[in-house]
This record gives C-alpha cells, sequence and structure tokens, in this order.
C-alpha cells in the first residue's frame, strides 16, 4: 500500500532517470486501468442489481468528446426556424429537392489531368445517376458551363488532379451556382477495397448527417441536387455523406437483411421440437457490402454563381487564421 502512495505521488516528468521514469509512468497507467476496470464492473453490477428489482438503472455519464464540447455557434440550425425554412423553399435547390427537375450531371476533369483521374471519374458516373463525362481537353471552364447551360445539365463536377493524385473537387450548380470547392484525400478505388460488391443501375438512397449549421445546410443541400429525390429500395444501395469535424466523409455501400440463429437460440429449438412447442423465428440482421469509391472532402470555400477566380463573390472561405480551436466546427 506504501508503495503504490508512493507511485501516485511522484510525477515521471519530475525524475530524471530515464528507465526510473519509464517504470514509474507504466505503473500509474496499469493502477488508472485497473481503476477503471473496478468502476465499469461496479457500474454494470449496480445496473444488474436494479433491474432485478424492478428499478430504473442510474443513467450512465456522457464522455467528453469535442463534438460534444464544441463552441456555441450562432448559425446552428434549429428545428422550429421558420425563416430558415422559407429561405429553403425559394433557393437554387429547391427545384430539384421538389423534385419539379431530374438531376442531370456533368463530370469532366481539370486540363492536366493524371490516369487516376479518369478510374475515379468512372466509378463515380456508376455512382451518380444519369451522370455523363465530357473530355476536358484545353477547353476553358466557362465554356464547358456554357455547353453544360445549353444542354439542361443541372450540376458540374470538376475533379482536379496534381502529381498524380487526386487533390480537389469541384462542384457548381447550374444554371447559377453557387459554387463549392473541396479539397479531397484518403482515395481508395473500388479495386483496391477488399471484397467489394458491385453496384447495380438503381437510384440509391441518399444519407447526409451531422450538417448542423447554415453553411452545412447549404453544402447539404448542394449535394443533395446530384441525386435524384426518388430512391428505388429494391436496389439496396445507399450513399453516405457524414460530416465529423468538418470532414465529410464518403461511403457507398449495398444492404442485405439476413436471418441469423445463435447457438443458444439453435439448442433451445432442438428442446422445443422435442416437446412439440413453436420454434421463435431467427433474429434479423443487417449487413453491409462496400461498393466504393471511398474518400474525404473538405470544404475550402463556397463561391455565389458559377465558377470565377477574378471577380467572384464568396459566401465562405476558409482561411488559416480560423484552425486556432480543436472546438470550432463550421458544418
Amino acid at each position: 500500500m506504501g508503495e503504490e502512495k508512493k507511485n501516485r505521488d511522484l510525477i515521471p516528468s519530475m525524475i530524471k532517470n530515464k528507465e526510473k521514469r519509464a517504470e514509474v509512468h507504466a505503473n500509474l497507467k496499469n493502477q488508472k486501468k485497473l481503476e477503471k476496470r473496478k468502476r465499469a464492473k461496479a457500474r454494470d453490477a449496480a445496473e444488474k442489481q436494479a433491474l432485478e428489482l424492478g428499478e430504473e438503472p442510474p443513467p450512465r455519464k456522457t464522455p467528453r468528446t469535442i463534438e460534444n464540447t464544441r463552441e456555441v455557434d450562432e448559425t446552428v440550425c434549429k428545428p422550429d426556424d421558420e425563416e430558415l425554412f422559407a429561405g429553403n423553399d425559394a433557393d437554387e435547390f429547391s427545384s430539384i429537392i421538389k423534385r419539379d427537375i431530374v438531376p442531370k450531371v456533368l463530370i469532366t476533369t481539370c486540363r492536366f489531368n493524371s490516369s487516376i483521374g479518369p478510374d475515379f471519374i468512372s466509378e463515380l458516373l456508376s455512382v451518380i445517376p444519369n451522370a455523363h463525362y465530357y473530355k476536358r481537353g484545353t477547353n476553358d471552364l466557362k465554356k464547358i458551363i456554357e455547353y453544360a447551360n445549353a444542354r439542361d445539365f443541372t450540376s458540374l463536377i470538376v475533379v482536379h488532379t496534381s502529381r498524380r493524385k487526386l487533390d480537389g473537387l469541384l462542384i457548381i450548380g447550374l444554371p447559377e451556382g453557387p459554387t463549392a470547392h473541396f479539397k479531397i484525400s484518403n482515395v481508395v478505388l473500388r479495386k483496391d477495397i477488399k471484397n467489394h460488391g458491385n453496384p447495380t443501375g438503381h437510384e440509391p438512397e441518399l444519407v447526409l448527417t451531422n450538417f448542423t449549421t447554415r453553411l452545412g445546410l447549404r453544402i447539404g443541400r448542394l449535394i443533395q441536387t446530384l441525386f435524384p429525390q426518388d430512391p428505388n429500395f429494391r436496389g439496396r444501395r445507399v450513399v453516405t455523406f457524414h460530416n465529423q469535424r468538418d470532414f465529410i466523409f464518403f461511403r457507398h455501400h449495398r444492404y442485405i437483411f439476413e436471418g441469423k440463429e445463435n447457438k443458444k437460440e439453435v439448442d433451445s429449438k432442438t428442446k422445443s421440437k422435442d416437446k412439440g412447442e413453436k420454434a421463435s423465428q431467427p433474429k434479423v440482421v443487417a449487413r453491409l457490402q462496400e461498393c466504393g469509391p471511398r474518400f474525404t472532402m473538405k470544404l475550402i470555400s463556397l463561391q455565389h454563381g458559377t465558377f470565377d477566380t477574378k471577380g467572384g463573390e464568396y459566401e465562405w472561405v476558409h482561411k488559416p487564421e480560423m484552425d486556432t480551436s480543436r472546438r470550432r466546427f463550421f458544418l
């Protein structure tokens, strides 16, 4: 006991000897681990006892995370904000989201694209329904926008590559904007995903999560306009854009519902058959299979209108001084 108390009082950073410091640090770490395990056992025992007595178990403490301790933001959307809903009904995306117009997407590359660009685009074409590829060549982006507007495209996606790596993505709403510029990273193509599935031609379900601020809602609605608003549930395809700490994670899955039987259930079935009782139905479990591609996006800027580097007016631009706090998020 005396030695344990001594170890508690010792601060590893105050010990000059490296070996002794490492030993004390390891002991402290192990001690904390044992204490944590004791607390968990005591909590589980208290919950079990409460359930046996027919009482409500004591409420569990919510762990402190960066997400639930984020800085207070006035732009976070509220469910009773009538002004916000009125603005959504009159914005550039409302005609597609209300199903008045069917989305039609044009995908192109930057001027000097590497070999990974077409591979990534071919996978995007399989993810986004009613998407078409246009070879960029040396054409200016303004000419491509004019071409897309003349053929009733609702969105334009420009895939940017640099040094044989994908590094940027432009999503332009047509005909009047806005233009979102994303940095793209951690790209994994379908062929590199282990046990990947192959997508069908069915229109996918779209899942957008954690876009809580006004800027986040605007970005979410821009992404929403790329996909038809009437998914075909028979295809069991899901496209997910999950925002976490201002990083948007893209995933593409197929799902299936399976009946799963535990060993205990199998044993009980055999017993019930012997007694002549009705067997219980197997538990239904959802299983996911990733179809790819997989990538992460981070918003760099949101611009009014179509892409214009010289005279464009920006709604929001990311600056280095915005990253001074780990608990400040914008989406």
